[in-house]
């Protein structure tokens, strides 16, 4: 038996069986309940995505820049990695998770914790492509793999912090190589609740027909290509009907991160 309600921002596939699973799979994400502000965090990132844009004109993403580093890089990436926690936060805080706290009375949220939306959101599976890439294959990123192991370490959220916090010795860790996974990293985070949906008029659903490398698709702001997550169980698929669900009053529910065991 599969998920009869959906998670508070937690996307994944409806049950292929099912009937309407087409729709079910992605409809539920633009319902008011499913989140707060769901626009504010999809156009916050559509604004980095410009402004990486706009560094490429500047700097042409290939592996001889990737250890390429500058102001404009560090802003950038400390922007990019601010947006990833608010929105590790805010999948926190919307379903339930009880944080402990410091010696301030203030709740304690790192890696550590981050690490276990991996158990809902399947993060580590997703693969991102570059296509603006100055090399014969596509640039594939995989900014969550490392989560696959015991080791919670993640190389580029690790280079953010010593960056930030000492930016005098560690300014070269603010560099196009780990620009460009944070920026993968957040595009995975955001299409882990959003799938594409953009939160305009126009929104209509995209199916990928197979035809990019990788089996990758065009993601939200069609900067990278996307690859999402097939390793879903019976048991973590979605199994509901949307155009029934959405008529009732409890449409969603919480999952409850307090219940994983690490």
């Amino acid at each position: 038996m599969g998920i009869l309600k959906p998670y508070h921002r937690t996307y994944r596939p409806v049950n292929p069986s099912l009937t309407n699973a087409g729709y079910s799979s992605s409809a539920y994400i633009s319902d008011k309940e499913y989140c707060k502000s769901g626009h504010s965090y999809v156009r916050a990132f559509q604004l980095i995505l410009k402004d990486l844009e706009n560094l490429f004109e500047y700097i042409e993403p290939s592996q001889e820049s990737m250890n390429t580093y500058s102001y404009k890089i560090h802003s950038l990436f400390m922007r990019i990695c601010i947006e990833i926690e608010a929105n590790f936060k805010a999948i926190l805080n919307e379903n339930i998770y009880t944080p402990q706290l410091n010696r301030f009375n203030q709740p304690i949220l790192n890696i550590s914790v981050y690490k276990l939306i991996n158990k809902t959101h399947h993060l580590s599976k997703f693969k991102v492509g570059l296509p603006q890439w100055a090399g014969q294959e596509l640039l594939v990123f995989e900014p969550y793999k490392n989560w696959d192991t015991q080791d919670e370490r993640i190389e580029w959220y690790q280079a953010y912090n010593m960056s930030k916090h000492d930016r005098q010795d560690n300014f070269r860790l603010a560099n196009m190589n780990n620009l460009l996974n944070a920026a993968a990293g957040l595009l995975v985070l955001i299409s882990s609740q959003f799938r594409q949906e953009d939160f305009s008029p126009a929104y209509d659903s995209y199916v990928s027909d197979g035809s990019f490398e990788l089996d990758m698709e065009p993601s939200l702001g069609e900067v990278f290509l996307i690859k999402f997550p097939n390793d879903w169980t019976a048991e973590e698929y979605y199994e509901f009907d949307w155009s029934k669900l959405k008529t009732e009053t409890e449409r969603f529910q919480k999952f409850n991160y307090d219940g994983i065991v690490s």
